[in-house]
């Protein structure tokens, strides 16, 4: 089962094609078997050449569970080849139905392991946080998704760009770091980091235990996206996207992203 829904979601990947909802397909899907499709779809794209450099969760604030009714968060893999920089080519990416997402990026010092990992630990094992857009994009058509669908497409990631600076994690009150994001020049959204499981860091332990109770862990090294503090916006070519983030109003870090 597994390695069909596998093939069928990387044909979609690949072809820039969507795909009818796993979810209406076959419904007795469980999450465990959408993260067996998911791991199927990895060791597709690792044949190729890809390579780990990160991990996911997604859907974690209300805003977005809201927007897309799902009511509980997905989590996913990023490789190599997911990481963009400088102007988002949607065609040569293969994106389908883009959304951009504000957000803030861990970078890992230490390896984190569940089950057990606190908010504690993952701010001991971070080396910088990050201004981060995330792209997300759905293989399910018209983004008609529920939690298996999400998590069997990877946690509908897209690619994703990071900010330049690098901003030491035990300096900030990070439930309260405030995003700001215009799209083509005007003002489109706002959040604080609390929009995502009440702390950042919080929404990483979870990602760590959750990963943890199927044998894979948080490496050293890793970025890590804890989900969006706003919600997802679509995008278009010729859409520019911005993000200030901020903390008691003094701004210390950005991101920029264009899509063409």
């Amino acid at each position: 089962m597994a390695e069909n829904w596998g093939q069928t979601l990387f044909a979609a990947l690949r072809s820039g094609r969507t795909t009818a909802p796993l979810s209406v397909s076959e419904p007795a899907l469980t999450i465990d078997d959408a993260y067996a499709i998911s791991l199927d779809i990895l060791a597709r794209r690792t044949a190729e050449g890809e390579k780990v450099v990160g991990k996911k969760i997604g859907v974690t604030s209300k805003a977005v569970q809201d927007m897309l009714g799902v009511h509980q968060p997905d989590f996913g893999f990023l490789t190599d080849a997911m990481f963009v920089e400088g102007a988002i080519d949607c065609a040569k990416l293969g994106l389908i139905q883009p959304r951009a997402e504000a957000e803030i990026a861990f970078i890992l010092r230490d390896t984190l392991a569940g089950p057990g990992v606190t908010p504690a630990d993952v701010l001991a094992a971070t080396s910088a946080i990050v201004p981060c857009f995330e792209i997300v994009d759905s293989r399910i058509e018209d983004w008609k998704i529920g939690i298996v669908d999400t998590v069997a497409d990877n946690a509908s990631c897209g690619v994703f760009a990071l900010g330049a600076e690098r901003l030491d994690p035990a300096g900030f009150d990070l439930p309260q770091l405030h995003v700001s994001v215009t799209k083509n020049g005007e003002p489109l959204s706002e959040g604080y980091g609390h929009a995502v499981q009440g702390d950042p860091a919080m929404a990483v332990a979870w990602l760590a235990n959750t990963l943890g109770a199927y044998g894979v862990k948080l490496e050293a090294g890793e970025v890590i996206l804890s989900g969006s503090l706003v919600p997802l916006e679509p995008a278009c070519p010729g859409d520019r996207f911005h993000m200030q983030l901020s903390a008691a109003d003094q701004q210390i870090g950005s991101c920029s992203i264009e899509f063409v």
